[in-house]
């Protein structure tokens, strides 16, 4: 069971109407707002396929963005931490490698995603008609379900632990929340693609 009293005096360490804070959640938000709302645009349109010479050019140029914004992003987070108190009691070695470990296997998560799915694959390509062959089944695939979004979510912790930040513990949970609504988003979307791409093949 979750300590009540814990949660409430570690977020009493954090401002929620600190700039910083307000600024790092909102680009939490933005982010997987901006890229989903983009995809389904090019996927009902095909326009940034069109303006770019073809689909492929199009999503190389929406994942650069998306690397852009994951950037800032990143920023925000850390100067919101910066902003805010550290809790003492985790102002620790142990409490540093521990979140150090956690990054690390992030870290793995993320970057085995992308060299299993490829660029077009990790930013959205089946949006721009740039389908898969087959589902990815290997690891990190093998070990979850959506290992980048996951991956990422853990970095986030494992620096919030390194820093014995509470607002970025705080910030973690946006960023876990976020993705979680960004699966059950994408999700139902990207295999309603790939059903159509099945039923193409079997009726020719």
């Amino acid at each position: 069971q979750v300590d009540v009293a814990a949660m409430v005096r570690l977020f009493g360490y954090v401002d929620v109407t600190d700039t910083d804070f307000i600024v790092a959640v909102l680009s939490i938000a933005f982010n997987p707002l901006f890229w989903n709302v983009v995809a389904r645009w090019e996927h009902k349109t095909r326009a940034l396929s069109q303006v770019f010479g073809s689909p492929h050019a199009a999503c190389y140029c929406l994942g650069a963005v998306i690397l852009v914004l994951n950037c800032v992003r990143s920023h925000c987070f850390t100067e919101a931490m910066k902003s805010q108190p550290k809790l003492e009691g985790w102002d620790l070695h142990w409490t540093y490698y521990s979140g150090l470990a956690i990054s690390a296997v992030g870290t793995l998560f993320v970057i085995s995603s992308f060299l299993a799915l490829g660029f077009t694959g990790t930013f959205l390509g089946d949006y721009f008609g740039i389908l898969m062959e087959e589902k990815v089944t290997s690891f990190p695939f093998s070990v979850l379900d959506n290992p980048m979004y996951w991956g990422s979510t853990a970095i986030y912790l494992g620096w919030s632990l390194m820093h014995a930040s509470p607002a970025g513990l705080l910030l973690t949970a946006v960023v876990a929340i976020s993705y979680t609504i960004a699966v059950l988003y994408e999700g139902p979307f990207t295999e309603e693609i790939y059903r159509r791409k099945q039923k193409g093949v079997k009726s020719k």
